[in-house]
C-alpha cells in the first residue's frame, strides 16, 4: 500500500476537484429549489446556491494553487500515517445505532448512546480504551447530560419536536 503526503500536489489537485464536483452537485440540486422570494425577499434556494458558489470558488482556486506549485507552508501531519479500524467501527456503530433508535429510546437516550460509542472509538485509537462498567456509566451520565439540554432546547424554547421516550415533551 502506497502513502500519499498532504505535500502531494496530484493529492492536493484531487481534493481541489472534489470539492469543485461537490459544488457543482449542490449547484445542480438548487437548481430543483424553488426561488420564489420568500420572508426578506430570500428565496429557499438562496443559501444552497451561495454554498455551491464558494464551494466551486474554493475548488477552481485549489485546483490552481495545486498545479502552481502546492501548498508551500503545509505543516507535516501529527497523526497516525493509516486509520484506526476499531475506532472508526465504534463511532460508526454509534452513529447507526442513534439512527435506528431515536424513534425508539427517544432524542436524549439514542443520542447519549452514539457519545458513548463515539468516546470508546476515540479512546480506543488513542491506546486508552476502558470497557469497565464504571466507564460506560460516566460516559453515560456525560451523554445524557449534553443530550438533554439540546432535546429541551429544541423542544421547548423553538417548538421543534424530536422523538422523545414519553410524550411529555421533557424526556
Amino acid at each position: 500500500m502506497t502513502q500519499h503526503s498532504s505535500r502531494s500536489t496530484s493529492l492536493q489537485t484531487v481534493v481541489g476537484a472534489g470539492t469543485l464536483l461537490l459544488g457543482g452537485l449542490l449547484a445542480w440540486g438548487a437548481t430543483s429549489i424553488s426561488s420564489e422570494a420568500g420572508y426578506g425577499g430570500v428565496g429557499p434556494n438562496f443559501f444552497p446556491w451561495v454554498v455551491a458558489i464558494v464551494l466551486i470558488v474554493c475548488g477552481v482556486l485549489s485546483i490552481i494553487h495545486a498545479r502552481t506549485g502546492g501548498f508551500r507552508d503545509l505543516e507535516e501531519a501529527s497523526g497516525d500515517g493509516s486509520a484506526h479500524w476499531k475506532g472508526f467501527v465504534w463511532v460508526s456503530v454509534g452513529l447507526l445505532l442513534n439512527a435506528m433508535l431515536i424513534t425508539t429510546l427517544g432524542f436524549i437516550l439514542s443520542c447519549a448512546l452514539c457519545f458513548v460509542l463515539a468516546v470508546r472509538g476515540f479512546k480506543s485509537s488513542e491506546g486508552r480504551l476502558d470497557l469497565s462498567p464504571k466507564a460506560w456509566f460516566k460516559d453515560l451520565l456525560i451523554g445524557v447530560a449534553l443530550a438533554a439540554p439540546v432535546y429541551w432546547m429544541f423542544t421547548q424554547l423553538l417548538a421543534i419536536n424530536l422523538p422523545g421516550l414519553t410524550n411529555t415533551g421533557w424526556l
